[in-house]
């Protein structure tokens, strides 16, 4: 199982540049978009698929193990080179219509950020890799989104060419 801890609990563990990336609570699109100065911003669709959760994201979701969820994993990358991946999950019986598998390659950040309902929750941080790919990662970080009655859990992994690109320290 994923070993996650608040954000602020693990502020000791990080640099500041990091503790600027890990517990904004803005769109990290827009963010990426900011950083990158005028690399093209792309979002690379991984997966998209209807199937069961691991044991972490279900308890975080409050939904039973074994039931069906969306789940969603991108790259989101800059010129090219993913600096970023993703993954989204939300339990089938709470989709109600908001078609999130016609997203495509368009970012989950900018339909997120525009519904005036969202409420985020408490951002949680982790230095274990994720186990939807096989990537080095540096740090992750996830949190809950409710809106209009659906629950949505976002896990964000932060890659070394991102780190690199942006002269951010190891940790």
């Amino acid at each position: 199982m994923a070993r996650w801890m608040p954000v602020a609990a693990a502020r000791p563990a990080m640099s500041l540049p990091w503790w600027r990336w890990l517990a904004s609570t803005d769109s990290l699109t827009a963010r990426l978009i900011a950083a990158g100065e005028g690399r093209k911003f792309q979002v690379c669709l991984l997966r998209q698929s209807v199937g069961d959760v691991f044991a972490d994201e279900a308890m975080a979701l409050g939904i039973g193990r074994r039931r069906y969820a969306w789940r969603r994993e991108v790259a989101l990358c800059l010129d090219g080179t993913p600096w970023v991946v993703a993954r989204s999950v939300a339990p089938l019986t709470q989709l109600r219509g908001q078609r999130l598998e016609a997203l495509g390659e368009r970012s989950l950040g900018s339909w997120l950020f525009q519904q005036p309902s969202l409420v985020r929750g408490p951002l949680e941080v982790s230095t274990q890799p994720p186990r939807f790919t096989h990537v080095e990662t540096l740090w992750g970080r996830r949190s809950r989104f409710q809106h209009a009655g659906m629950l949505l859990l976002v896990q964000e992994y932060f890659l070394p060419a991102m780190a690199d690109a942006l002269a951010l320290p190891s940790r």
